[in-house]
């Protein structure tokens, strides 16, 4: 049965019994199955064979710019905290050398469609700065004539005037930081930030030509209750943004410094924890916004919500999109993705700067692909994106026989098509409105790398 992409039915029995840890598949196979045996060299080769046979991917860009003058509690986020302004203007001259030693290897097309500015808190840079940095960036590579230029803003650091200028850059989207906004949560999470400004934000962002805004919530973090949360969801959808995204907190401070500040007591229990997801997920979907997938909802005119009535809808490092092709990764910790690899730089600043001084382009570490890889990938992407796979497509694009070749998988999802989470056709295996939140544990059934469940440990929650 062909059901909506939209449609979502929440079953907190289900929810409970596949709760387990699990990747988000913003790449098949994950980053951390990356290798440091691969790297400069390699990247090089790749970007040299973007046109093979003469043909080349649309071209995307993700600048991570690191700096926060203060820290997020919740943030597992690559980042340097400061309140040095000057070093930003040192990183983006990094950033240029970068883009120079990148440039004589990118062969094809580099005209880019799509251009993220992520963190960190971008907005830590200055107007000046950020004009200098897209001007670097067009200098090496032309901006597409329909290209979306989009960037992640800290209201508290945004000057009235900011939002101008972005738009007056090519900037026409924007995501900016919530999370929640109840005072107690906000003290608990060291991000006070009230709803006026966030308001003033959204209202200049309107005002200068913005195609669409988007707000990140938070579920899970200390403090929150239902009647908070409820609040927090009554001013939301005041601002009526384009997009939301409703992320799970994942408390793992063995692995995040920053959550150690975070008192575990004041977390919300796993049962409070799924109410706020049920009430969230019902708040939303009563007010008009469709469920996209994960953890992302967009009204019905949002681009995101077309792409995927369309079948076109994406998945990347930047979550869902509705660009693909090739991604260049640029600045500390940035993740790229070329043909079949990926590589991602440095994480640490120092190495990172060393790295560019010696002319060396910074990568940490990287992955190419295998057949088995790739045929995955598209399987996952699939599931993932639209919820529902087509056996004929991948069996023609990969040319097996997809029930042979995933044989131990298929057995695997009988249990869960028992379950109710998934219906298996002769031609199509589709996610049901039911198992739709559970997605990624259907896609792990998929992943060669998950075989062990003890790889699953240093994973967050499905929910």
């Amino acid at each position: 049965m062909h059901y909506p992409a939209s449609d979502l039915v929440i079953d907190p029995v289900l929810i409970r019994n596949y709760d387990v840890g699990g990747p988000r598949y913003t790449s098949y196979p994950t980053a951390d199955r990356f290798i440091e045996a691969l790297g400069e060299a390699d990247l090089q080769q790749w970007l040299a064979r973007r046109d093979v046979g003469g043909i080349s991917q649309p071209l995307s860009l993700y600048v991570h710019l690191p700096f926060c003058a203060s820290i997020c509690y919740y943030c597992a986020c690559t980042k340097v905290v400061t309140r040095d302004r000057g070093q930003s203007a040192k990183y983006i001259k990094y950033l240029e050398k970068e883009l120079a030693l990148l440039a004589p290897h990118l062969a094809g097309s580099r005209t880019i469609h799509e251009m993220h500015w992520g963190g960190g808190t971008p907005n830590f840079l200055s107007g000046d700065e950020m004009a200098a940095l897209v001007h670097a960036v067009e200098s090496c590579l032309e901006r597409a004539p329909r290209a979306q230029y989009s960037i992640e803003i800290d209201p508290r650091h945004a000057a009235p005037g900011l939002m101008t200028q972005l738009a007056d850059l090519g900037f026409d989207r924007v995501s900016i930081g919530v999370q929640d906004f109840d005072p107690a949560v906000q003290k608990a999470v060291h991000r006070v930030q009230s709803v006026d400004l966030t308001e003033r934000v959204m209202d200049e962002a309107r005002a200068s030509g913005f195609r669409s805004i988007n707000l990140d919530l938070i579920y899970g973090l200390p403090k929150q209750t239902l009647d908070s949360f409820q609040r927090t969801l009554d001013e939301v959808l005041w601002l009526k943004p384009d997009r939301i995204a409703l992320y799970s907190y994942a408390h793992l401070p063995s692995l995040f410094k920053p959550q150690r500040r975070i008192v575990p007591a004041e977390l919300p229990s796993a049962e409070l924890k799924l109410q706020l997801l049920t009430l969230a997920i019902g708040r939303l979907t009563r007010a008009g916004y469709l469920y996209i997938g994960m953890d992302h909802f967009a009204l019905p005119n949002d681009e995101l919500a077309a792409a995927q009535s369309r079948g076109q809808l994406t998945r990347s490092f930047q979550g869902y999109s509705t660009q693909s092709g090739d991604l260049l990764g640029l600045g500390l910790s940035a993740i790229g993705q070329i043909g079949p690899a990926y590589y991602q730089n440095c994480k640490d600043l120092e190495r990172y700067y060393a790295a560019l001084d010696a002319g060396r382009l910074p990568v940490l570490r990287a992955l190419e692909l295998t057949a088995d890889d790739l045929v995955r990938r598209t399987v996952i992407q699939a599931l993932m994106c639209n919820f529902r796979l087509s056996i004929e497509a991948i069996e023609l694009a990969y040319l097996i026989d997809f029930r042979s070749y995933f044989a131990p998988e298929l057995a695997e999802l009988q249990r869960l098509a028992d379950d109710g989470l998934v219906e298996l056709g002769a031609d199509w295996i589709t996610v049901t409105p039911q198992g739709r939140l559970m997605v990624r544990a259907v896609c792990m059934l998929f992943d060669r790398y998950l075989r062990d469940a003890r790889a699953r440990a240093g994973y967050s929650r499905v929910i």
